[in-house]
């Protein structure tokens, strides 16, 4: 690459962003706009999606600006995943808001189907790599089919799509000319067979999803569309769900290779080659990437609530000014002080999967102070992984490092206690946006900058520091014993 410039929209949770990459994986010019956040009812989260499409749109449009729309040579897409956008295919509009990973509406309808059939979940499992939950796409595309009557009435007629984010923002950056989603988020759906990489009848019918609302499923690197938006056709040559997206720009593509995002969730992905693994201890197997029909694997666990048990203590208890603050807090005083904080604000995740499980903070005492529950809403971050290392080992998967991204990893006393908590050195890159490093990537490839992923990754990938643990094995068990036994608390 030359001066040429990758431009990436990194569609999340709470913010949508444009972030233009050279090839050597410095950040040239980016933008970003919050996002809304919706919730109808208790443990519903909806966006809207003309809302998503709107932010996006003016974050593009500003980068390209900034940096001259001529220096684009790609556009990379990655996004928050499992939420579902509903669009009328003659309109190009919404028909409804997009219901988002983090909603827990159809819970009472995926116990129904494991009560009604105990086998089913493991069926499910074999083909797709998940789980019966409500954090995936199915369930929450039949509750649409089911409650609101302008998505049914789109399916009757014909008019229906569906898609994951980054489905949603390709057919509006096509003008209505592809309807695609790639094969990562297409993983995330409860509708895909792990090892064809396509639509699976058996699980459409299950569900009741009309198939004709479905995209097609592609690679994630390639010419997937083009865009007149920047006043030139812009091939979109690169798409992948955030994690995946963050594994790849974290240089995760060996197997065995471990990254952690920490933003809004937690999500850890194992690399895990080209085979599609079986997790025996309630983890989930997903597509890393799919290259020239080739699909990659990995293992994954799916922490629901890290930066956003900061935000609530912010937002909600009121209790710290800003999100940094907790870093001087949690290092203010010596230890815990007997605080636990188990952050199950929206259910628990791996490996328990619970959506019922309510948030705990226990073992206070008139010594207790803000810093320590700030301190122990931190160290949960390190427990709760700590719980999936586990869970990985139990797999065959034995970490010897953890490669760390996501915005609270800007917290230096964080790392040091997940280096603490897991016993491994965890390694922080040089541009912690990893996520849109890995779209960029993908779409580095797509457009042929760069041969193949290794190639893109010794180019625009590189580690800033690295955390070694610094408490012994004993202190780190008796910090396990108390967290454990917190979270019985919760689930009994």
């Amino acid at each position: 690459m030359t001066d040429q410039l990758i431009l990436v929209l990194d569609a999340g949770t709470t913010s949508t962003r444009a972030i233009a990459f050279s090839g050597s994986g410095d950040i040239i010019a980016s933008a970003g706009r919050p996002m809304t956040q919706h919730y109808p009812a208790s443990g519903w989260v909806e966006h809207d999606a003309g809302e998503i499409w709107d932010l996006s749109k003016a974050c593009l449009e500003e980068v390209a600006t900034t940096v001259g729309i001529d220096r684009i040579a790609a556009i990379g897409i990655t996004n928050q995943r499992e939420t579902i956008c509903f669009w009328d295919r003659t309109t190009g509009e919404p028909l409804s808001h997009a219901i988002v990973w983090q909603d827990r509406r159809t819970a009472d309808y995926c116990a129904q189907l494991k009560a009604a059939d105990p086998g089913l979940e493991p069926r499910v499992q074999a083909k797709t790599g998940l789980l019966l939950d409500p954090y995936f796409s199915a369930t929450k595309i039949r509750w649409a089919l089911d409650n609101w009557p302008m998505v049914a009435d789109a399916a009757r007629d014909g008019r229906l799509a569906v898609g994951t984010v980054e489905s949603w923002l390709i057919w509006k950056l096509s003008g209505g000319t592809a309807h695609v989603t790639d094969a990562t988020n297409a993983s995330r759906t409860l509708l895909m067979d792990l090892a064809s990489c396509e639509w699976d009848a058996d699980l459409i019918a299950l569900f009741g999803v009309p198939a004709a609302a479905l995209p097609a499923i592609t690679d994630c690197a390639g010419t997937l569309a083009h865009t007149g938006l920047l006043g030139r056709p812009v091939p979109i040559t690169g798409a992948a769900g955030d994690q995946q997206a963050a594994a790849i720009g974290q240089g995760c593509l060996t197997a065995g290779a471990l990254k952690a995002t920490y933003g809004t969730g937690c999500f850890l992905l194992a690399h895990a080659g080209p085979t599609a693994p079986v997790s025996r201890n309630r983890l989930l197997s997903t597509v890393a990437w799919r290259l020239g029909g080739k699909p990659a694997y990995a293992l994954e666990g799916a922490i629901f609530v890290a930066g956003s048990a900061v935000q609530w203590l912010r937002d909600g208890l009121g209790i710290i000014a800003s999100s940094a603050e907790s870093e001087s807090l949690a290092q203010s005083v010596a230890d815990n002080g007997g605080v636990s904080f188990v952050p199950a604000l929206a259910g628990l995740g791996a490996p328990y999967w619970n959506p019922d499980a309510r948030g705990l903070i226990c073992g206070l005492s008139g010594g207790t102070t803000r810093a320590h529950i700030v301190r122990a809403a931190l160290e949960a971050q390190g427990q709760q992984t700590a719980d999936l290392v586990d869970a990985l080992a139990a797999d065959g998967v034995a970490a010897a490092r953890l490669r760390v991204d996501g915005g609270m990893v800007a917290n230096n006393w964080l790392c040091q206690d997940l280096a603490d908590s897991l016993g491994l050195v965890v390694e922080r890159p040089r541009v912690i946006e990893t996520t849109a490093m890995g779209a960029a990537m993908l779409a580095g490839v797509g457009a042929g900058l760069f041969a193949d992923l290794e190639s893109a990754a010794a180019a625009m990938a590189a580690a800033d520091r690295s955390f070694h643990p610094a408490i012994d094995a004993a202190a780190r068990g008796l910090r396990r014993a108390q967290w454990q036994a917190a979270i019985a608390r919760v689930l009994a």
